[in-house]
């Protein structure tokens, strides 16, 4: 028998003061078996980084010809193509001709997408926009999330606090190109 997805109930007050984004998102976000907490958490984080109106998740890992999460118009357009982790120079290839825009946010070393472009030719590469959250970072906020989890998520001056229960976490969010 297969395994099933458990659900995680997050509710988000957003401040994402550099871009001007104040919201209350209440998220029911699958995790795959398959999918570690920190993918997961990473996935949630973009979402609220990237929040504007016609983002989504897609199908997750069963739909892999769409990326984890997206923005569209709507007229249903594709405005925005939102990776997860490490993806291949090929897929990030087919983002950038798919999508006028293509975020990157990894919970790893961000050289390993610098390195797999070096590879490979990516269309619009240098446009591409890559996000790394650190690794203590994540862990932390996994001890403090559970299944029905309530956090405060404020961005300002390139830093990203998060509080979840008793639990004040922080870390640095920098852009890096690709092609760095």
């Amino acid at each position: 028998m297969a395994l099933s997805a458990t659900v995680y109930h997050v509710q988000v007050d957003l401040s994402d003061v550099e871009r001007g984004v104040y919201e209350t998102l209440d998220l029911r976000v699958a995790r795959h078996p398959s999918e570690t907490m920190r993918y997961l958490l990473t996935r949630l984080i973009a979402y609220c980084l990237c929040y504007e109106e016609g983002i989504a998740f897609s199908k997750g890992l069963s739909a892999t010809d769409d990326p984890a999460i997206w923005i569209k118009d709507l007229q249903g357009n594709l405005r925005t193509w939102i990776e997860i982790g490490t993806p291949s120079a090929e897929r990030l290839h087919k983002a950038s001709k798919a999508s006028p825009r293509v975020v990157v946010f990894t919970q790893n070393d961000p050289a390993l997408l610098q390195k797999a472009a070096r590879s490979k030719a990516i269309h619009k590469a240098d446009s591409i926009e890559i996000f790394a959250l650190d690794g203590a970072f994540l862990d932390a906020l996994e001890a403090a999330t559970d299944r029905n989890a309530k956090w405060v998520l404020v961005h300002t001056e390139g830093m990203l606090y998060v509080t979840s229960a008793d639990t004040n976490v922080s870390t640095a969010i920098t852009r890096h190109g690709l092609n760095e």
